[in-house]
């Protein structure tokens, strides 16, 4: 008999009781295959499952080269967001307004946050990847870099299987294994997955009313607080202690108002709100104060860019204006970068892979190392830091 949904969810999340990475990768199919059939899964089911199974070299080329999260805050918005996907957006949310209602209504997501995650996750489903899922799922399974990440996939797969809403030889998606329109990995949609539509399946690439509902769910299980902000722009003061901002650093709203800091548009949050103040591209540039939701969106994508980008579409999306861009510093090139992630590091930060993305961890150290050098400590890293690194 095979082993149960809580249960098979308690070992998503456990280690590999069989398969390890690397080595063959038959081999290495073959010992999923028998922890498959351990579980509880049918023979027949587990060898149509992996019959068609193989590794993708694609997938890994594709993994290891993510160069657009390179690209800073101002210079990535303004590739990501056009006229025609905020139109685009408008519309959906006019066409699919009973949908959005009924998220709003049981899981307090605002209907911009998944419009904007939709526009750019697949353009609104048109553009939803063409790696075959499963092989994609193996293929990082196999690999060596992340296993414990993508190994549990391939289970949440096979469970999708069973259930006749995946299938190992047509279901397509992202080179990383998510599928929809809203890309979710297989985990989440049998965690999260709802049937908007009533046809008794949970298809989220070809059912709107599915992949929203069941993206409004998974927000909603990662921590969203319910009919709370997540982000928006304002304007700071000179005076403000830079080495205060960033999102490791909060306050409440009514404190941050008292230090100056005000809302370009309307007007702040609640004063007890909890917030940070993100300077992406430094003090000279667009400043945003982002509440206790905005931290969710690091559970949906790791990327600072890429998630500063997707809350502030979202603002967009339902009527703030574009942000004002400011002069700031010139940046840094993706060689400078590395260069300087590799001097952080050399000072006993920890930045992470040397990558030359400017993720939190490498922000955290460049503010450390500009309050430290007496440099405005807004962790926008320039030339002039480099130089006195």
């Amino acid at each position: 008999m095979r082993i149960p949904t809580f249960l098979l969810i308690f070992l998503l999340s456990a280690g590999p009781l069989y398969a390890n990475c690397g080595g063959s990768f038959s081999t290495f199919v073959a010992a999923l295959k028998a922890e498959a059939v351990e579980a509880g899964y049918a023979p027949t089911i587990v060898d149509a499952f992996f019959a068609s199974a193989r590794q993708d070299q694609a997938v890994l080329r594709a993994d290891r080269a993510q160069g657009v999260f390179q690209k800073p805050f101002i210079d990535f918005s303004r590739r990501l967001i056009s006229q025609n996907r905020i139109d685009r957006g408008r519309s959906n949310a006019r066409k699919y307004k009973s949908v959005f209602d009924r998220i709003e209504t049981e899981y307090g997501v605002s209907r911009g946050v998944l419009l904007a995650f939709w526009a750019f996750e697949t353009d609104y489903g048109a553009v939803q990847g063409d790696f075959n899922t499963l092989n994609a799922l193996l293929t990082l399974s196999h690999d060596c870099r992340r296993p414990d990440l993508f190994r549990p996939q391939v289970f949440a797969a096979l469970e999708l299987y069973e259930r006749d809403d995946f299938s190992p030889t047509c279901t397509t998606g992202a080179w990383a294994g998510e599928i929809g329109m809203v890309q979710m990995l297989p985990s989440d949609i049998l965690e999260n997955g709802i049937d908007g539509d009533g046809d008794g399946h949970v298809t989220l690439k070809t059912s709107a009313p599915d992949a929203l509902l069941s993206g409004g769910r998974m927000l909603a299980s990662l921590g969203w607080r319910a009919d709370e902000p997540w982000l928006q722009e304002v304007v700071i003061p000179n005076s403000l202690d830079l080495s205060q901002t960033g999102t490791d650093h909060t306050k409440t709203v009514a404190d941050w108002a008292a230090l100056g800091v005000s809302a370009r548009q309307g007007e702040l949050a609640a004063g007890d709100l909890e917030a940070s103040i993100i300077l992406p591209q430094g003090h000279k540039g667009p400043a945003f104060i982002a509440y206790p939701n905005f931290n969710v969106y690091f559970e949906w994508n790791q990327s600072f860019v890429y998630v500063l980008t997707a809350a502030y579409f979202a603002t967009r999306l339902e009527g703030a204006t574009i942000y004002d861009a400011g002069n700031p510093d010139p940046g840094l090139t993706g060689a400078q970068m590395k260069e300087l992630q590799t001097k952080l590091q050399g000072r006993g930060h920890d930045v992470g892979k040397i990558d030359g993305i400017l993720g939190a961890r490498t922000r955290r150290a460049v503010q450390a190392e500009q309050a430290r050098l007496g440099l405005p400590a807004d962790a926008w890293p320039t030339a002039a830091l480099l130089s006195s690194l």
